[in-house]
């Protein structure tokens, strides 16, 4: 996730240089043709230039809304994980009868191990990367045989309350209180997959890249009388502009990319485990994860 800092030239440069090396490419090309062919060439009014950037501006427009959406979204999901840990972690601890400490612990820190697997799962990293302090071995050797690691999380802390449940340590109105928390849990995992699963359609990237770099001939043409070192420039400082756009409504549509677009779901697993060590008054409570100079991953 970007924070309220300056980005570096080398950050926003990146991310469209070999977009803006087509762009030359087709520009001095389009320029040559002119040049050498200037009593061939059709005069091309201004104003086809000008709507052709207007039809891109309502495009782009289109897809930074769409694309803002998808990415406000998985926040939101993220945001809703925060309080169903906490509040799962406080149910255990006020709703079960004489449940001793350790189960509270281990199911504590399985919520945990959870909030860290998901994450990984969904930037397809390794699920169970560095769990091994927050999940038993007995655990992680289960887990191995599953294919989506955090919902058998998910379903071991389930067993578990059932136990209690059998054990007389839970009411059956608790027991229900405690599923719902799960539930929920399930829920955001379910949405946060299903904006992981559907990819934005390709083709309108396609599309918009083509109008720009229409735009790009259309208005060379136009400018056929302008000086070379004055044209080239202002075509790429205007193609940059869209191609910036389109760059940042590609990353926030997918948030979950590894990018530093995307949602800071190792910051907020960091938050949910130093919250959750601190309600079971536990002594090695990690830092808060430190942003990567302007952003947080």
């Amino acid at each position: 996730m970007l924070l309220n800092r300056r980005i570096p030239f080398y950050y926003i440069f990146n991310k469209i240089k070999y977009d803006l090396i087509l762009v030359l490419a087709i520009n001095f090309t389009a320029y040559l043709i002119t040049y050498n062919f200037q009593h061939l060439m059709p005069e091309m009014p201004l104003a086809i230039p000008a709507f052709i950037g207007t039809s891109i501006s309502i495009l782009l427009s289109f897809k930074l809304n769409q694309a803002y959406d998808r990415w406000w979204e998985a926040r939101k999901i993220w945001g809703a994980i925060v309080n169903d840990s906490r509040s799962f972690v406080i149910q255990l601890q006020n709703l079960t009868t004489n449940c001793d400490e350790k189960t509270i612990k281990k199911m504590a820190y399985r919520q945990i191990a959870w909030c860290y697997s998901l994450g990984q799962t969904l930037r397809k990293s390794n699920p169970l990367n560095n769990l091994e302090e927050l999940l038993s071995a007995e655990d992680i050797d289960l887990l191995k045989q599953h294919e989506n690691k955090p919902l058998a999380i998910l379903q071991l802390n389930s067993e578990d309350l059932k136990k209690l449940k059998e054990k007389n340590q839970l009411e059956t109105f608790c027991h229900i209180q405690l599923d719902d928390t799960i539930v929920r849990l399930c829920d955001s995992m379910g949405r946060a997959e299903r904006i992981k699963g559907t990819v934005f359609p390709v083709t309108y990237k396609l599309f918009l890249h083509f109008m720009i770099y229409l735009f790009v001939i259309a208005l060379d043409i136009s400018l056929i009388d302008t000086v070379w070192y004055f044209e080239i420039p202002l075509l790429l400082i205007l193609s940059s502009i869209f191609l910036l756009l389109e760059k940042s409504a590609r990353h926030m549509q997918d948030p979950f990319e590894n990018m530093p677009t995307d949602t800071a779901m190792t910051a907020i697993a960091r938050t949910i485990e130093i919250n959750i060590k601190q309600l079971l008054s536990e002594a090695n409570v990690p830092e808060p994860h430190q942003e990567n100079k302007f952003y947080l991953t």
